[in-house]
C-alpha cells in the first residue's frame, strides 16, 4: 500500500461529519415546535390582519410543562375563527402536529409541572440572573 493511500482510505472510512451530534429527541422536538407555534401566533396577531377574525383567535403562549397545554392546543385547532385563511390554516396545522406529537408519540416523555390554565393566556416572563448574583 502506498503511503498517500492510507490517509485517503481513513478519510473515506470516517465518512462525512455529522451536522448534529445527536438526533432530536421527542422532548427537544416538542420544545422546538411549541416555540415555533408561539412565535408564529404572536407574529400573526401582531401584524395588521387582512382578516378581522385574526383578532379573535385564542392567544397561544405555550408551555409544554403545563397540563392545560393539551386542552389549549385542542381548542385552538377546533376554533371556527378564520376559516380558510392561509396563515391561520398553516398555524393550525403546526398546532395539530404538536398536539399529535405530545398526545401520541411522546406521551411518556412529558412531565407536567403545573396545571395553571390561566398561565397560558399571557407570555411567559423571561428571568435572567446575572452571574455572581444568585441567592
Amino acid at each position: 500500500m502506498t503511503p498517500g493511500l492510507l490517509p485517503l482510505l481513513l478519510l473515506l472510512l470516517a465518512g462525512p461529519p455529522a451536522a448534529q451530534p445527536a438526533p432530536p429527541t421527542c422532548y427537544s422536538r416538542m420544545l422546538t415546535l411549541s416555540r415555533e407555534v408561539t412565535g408564529d401566533a404572536q407574529r400573526l396577531q401582531a401584524m395588521e390582519p387582512s382578516e378581522a377574525c385574526v383578532r379573535y383567535l385564542p392567544r397561544l403562549y405555550l408551555d409544554i410543562h403545563n397540563y392545560c397545554v393539551l386542552a389549549k392546543l385542542r381548542d385552538f385547532v377546533a376554533s371556527p375563527q378564520c376559516w380558510k385563511v392561509a396563515q391561520v390554516d398553516a398555524l393550525k396545522d403546526k398546532v395539530r402536529k404538536l398536539y399529535t406529537i405530545m398526545n401520541s408519540f411522546c406521551r411518556r416523555d412529558l412531565v407536567f409541572l403545573s396545571d395553571d390554565c390561566d398561565a397560558l393566556e399571557y407570555p411567559v416572563p423571561v428571568t435572567t440572573v446575572l452571574p455572581g448574583h444568585q441567592r
